[in-house]
C-alpha cells in the first residue's frame, strides 16, 4: 500500500499522540483552562461539563495543528524562518476552524458577524503563537543526527522531521516518493531515486535495485536467493538485491565472489 505523506503525518501524529508524555500534557492544559475558564466558558458550564469541552477542544486543535505541520514540512524547501511562518500561519488557520467547529457541535455556537470580527483573530493569533513556539522548541530541543564528525551531513536529512534526522540506512521507492530510512526511524518525501541518491553526501553506498539504495555501514549480513540476494541492515526490513546488481554488492564484500 503506497504511504502519502498524509498517511505518513496520521502514523506519525497516532505515534505522538499515544506517549504517556503528550497525554498527561494535553490533560493537564485541558485542566488549567477548565480552571482558569477562557472566554467566559465558566458562564457557560458548570465544572465537569467543562472539563469534557475543554478536552475535545485541546485533543481536537492540538491534533489538527501537528497534522498541518506534518504535512507543511514535508513538502516544503524553503528556508528555516519561512517554514517556521508559514507552519505557524498554516497550522493557525487549520485550529481556527476547527475551533468553529468544536463549538459547533458542542455547543450550538457559530459567531454572528459582530463576535466573529473580534473571536477569529484572536483565535488565530494564539493559535500562531502556540504552533510557532512549539515548533522553534521541537527544533531546538530534537537530537543532533549521530553522523561522523569528519563528515558533512547528507543534504536529504534537511528534508526530513528532526526527529527522524541520523545516519542513513536506505533509501527505497513507493511510487512518486521515496521512504528515507535512518538510524532514528523513516519518513516519506516526494521525489524520485536518482534525486535522492544525490543527496546522500558523503554517506557510502550503493543501488542494489531500481527501487533500493542502502548505506554500506548499515549492511549486517547478505544472503544468495537463486540468482538474487537479499541484505539485512541495521534496522527496518531487508533490502532485496536484483540480479542486474549481485555483481555490485560481490564488490563491496557482501557476497563471496
Amino acid at each position: 500500500m503506497t504511504d502519502t505523506p498524509s498517511h505518513s503525518a496520521i502514523r506519525e501524529w497516532r505515534s505522538h499522540i499515544s506517549k504517556p508524555i503528550a497525554l498527561v500534557m494535553l490533560c493537564g492544559t485541558a485542566v488549567i483552562l477548565t480552571l482558569v475558564a477562557p472566554f467566559e466558558s465558566d458562564r457557560l458550564m458548570r465544572a465537569l461539563p467543562r472539563l469534557g469541552y475543554w478536552l475535545v477542544m485541546v485533543f481536537a486543535t492540538y491534533s489538527v495543528g501537528l497534522i498541518v505541520s506534518l504535512l507543511v514540512e514535508r513538502q516544503l524547501r524553503v528556508t528555516l524562518y519561512a517554514q517556521y511562518a508559514l507552519i505557524a500561519a498554516t497550522s493557525a488557520l487549520a485550529i481556527t476552524g476547527t475551533v468553529l467547529l468544536v463549538n459547533l457541535a458542542l455547543l450550538g455556537y457559530w459567531p454572528d458577524m459582530a463576535d466573529a470580527m473580534v473571536l477569529l483573530p484572536t483565535i488565530f493569533g494564539i493559535a500562531a503563537i502556540i504552533s510557532l513556539m512549539l515548533q522553534v522548541t521541537a527544533d531546538h530541543m530534537a537530537p543532533a543526527p549521530q553522523a561522523k564528525a569528519e563528515d558533512s551531513l547528507p543534504p536529504i536529512l534537511d528534508r526530513l522531521p528532526y526527529d527522524k534526522r541520523a545516519p542513513l540506512v536506505a533509501i527505497s521507492v513507493e511510487d512518486h516518493y521515496v521512504r528515507v530510512r535512518t538510524h532514528n526511524g523513516e519518513a516519506v518525501i516526494l521525489m524520485r531515486l536518482t534525486d535522492a541518491m544525490r543527496e546522500v553526501g558523503q554517506t557510502s553506498g550503493l543501488q542494489v535495485h531500481r527501487s533500493h539504495w542502502v548505506a554500506r555501514d548499515a549492511v549486517t549480513a547478505a544472503r544468495r536467493e537463486g540468482d538474487r540476494a537479499i541484505l539485512t541492515v541495521s534496522h527496518g526490513d531487508d533490502i532485496p538485491v536484483s540480479r542486474r546488481y549481485v555483481p555490485a554488492i560481490k564488490e563491496a564484500g557482501f557476497l563471496p565472489g
